[in-house]
């Protein structure tokens, strides 16, 4: 895209960001915070300010994209004036910066689901491939971990399952951070790796699957009725990574709905009271999605783990040798920078994932 040709997609941007209305609210809630009684309810207080820092956010980083084009103008049409090419380096510079910043709210704009602002759960679990699936599970825990510390998140360990030998057989983490479920429902699947596997003594190219489940951190306050007849509690050991606060012992809690065979566990808060209702959150969250699954016919999409962790059900495939390509069987997206992606660097992949959900499309993320 030049220049020129921004602005319409500037204004498509701030229609859909809603930003005059944005504008409105903002002043709303900053007389509502210089009320004497503002801070009488806090949980709510909060909530507000979440809201107002996320309404600020996104005019200012508008409201920089409409200068930076109008400074860019200016320099242009000064160069122009005085045959200068010494302003074309930083035109250029300029240019990039602008772009990437235009992508990064464009892509903003794609995130209208319903739950898209929350935080996200995310279970990886070890499929076909023994050692080297686990050690797969690991290399992928990582690769969130450092896709969320570069977008300011955090990230809560729930559950986690050494593997027998080596890496990972399961892990339940909490991605928290706006937007975080919005980007992170693009990772729901069967990912595939393909290398030499270290674990394999003759040298041999092996393949191996891990599954990834996204959900929404939905709120406490759903409607979703969990009757005590239909769930089934079991208490157990903590144990794996769980850091230095994890509770060695039986507090950890699985839940088994028995009418849809979800199980969710919860190991790593620091009572067995606090463990049973992050687990009855989640379980809550899962049938809440499953709810809305049903009534969309997707019951399969959402119920990931009865989903065959092999063949034919990858969303992405990840090839270290003979040569090294990521690719996402999806949208087509691609690179062969593998170490760049397992170092956290997948907004490739989440970005044409946003837009082909948005086009309906299977085209390429735009160059």
């Amino acid at each position: 895209m030049e220049l020129g040709t921004y602005d319409k997609p500037l204004v498509e941007v701030r229609d859909s960001l809603d930003l005059a209305n944005k504008e409105q609210r903002i002043e709303e809630l900053e007389r509502k915070m210089e009320e004497p009684n503002f801070w009488d309810n806090p949980e709510e207080a909060q909530e507000q300010m979440k809201q107002l820092s996320s309404m600020k956010e996104d005019r200012d980083t508008y409201q920089k994209l409409v200068s930076a084009k109008e400074d860019m103008e200016t320099l242009i049409e000064m160069g122009q004036e005085e045959d200068d090419d010494s302003v074309v380096p930083e035109i250029a510079e300029m240019m990039e910066e602008f772009k990437a910043s235009f992508d990064a709210i464009r892509i903003k704009t794609l995130l209208s689901g319903e739950f898209d602002k929350d935080n996200a759960i995310i279970k990886l679990n070890a499929g076909a491939g023994g050692t080297e699936a686990c050690d797969w599970c690991g290399m992928l825990y990582r690769m969130y971990t450092r896709w969320a510390e570069r977008k300011g998140f955090t990230i809560e360990e729930l559950d986690f399952l050494d593997g027998d030998e080596a890496g990972v057989k399961s892990v339940t983490f909490q991605v928290n951070g706006e937007n975080a479920y919005g980007y992170l429902k693009s990772e729901k699947g069967v990912h595939r790796l393909v290398r030499i596997s270290p674990f394999n003594a003759a040298g041999k190219r092996q393949t191996s699957f891990v599954s990834c489940d996204v959900m929404p951190d939905i709120d406490k306050e759903i409607d979703v009725e969990v009757r005590d007849e239909d769930i089934r509690i079991d208490t157990y050991r903590s144990s794996g990574a769980g850091g230095q606060h994890i509770n060695k012992t039986s507090s950890a809690i699985r839940i088994t709905h028995m009418p849809t065979g979800i199980v969710v566990t919860c190991q790593n808060e620091r009572s067995q009271f606090q463990n049973k209702d992050k687990a009855m959150q989640m379980l809550k969250a899962k049938l809440y999605m499953l709810k809305l699954q049903e009534q969309a016919d997707k019951l399969s999409d959402i119920r990931g783990e009865v989903t065959e962790i092999g063949w034919g059900n990858q969303i992405r495939s990840y090839v270290m040798q003979p040569y090294t390509m990521v690719k996402d069987h999806r949208t087509n997206a691609e690179t062969g920078n593998v170490d760049a992606v397992m170092d956290g660097g997948i907004d490739l992949f989440i970005n044409a994932y946003l837009k082909w959900i948005a086009l309906g499309t299977g085209a390429k993320e735009e160059e």
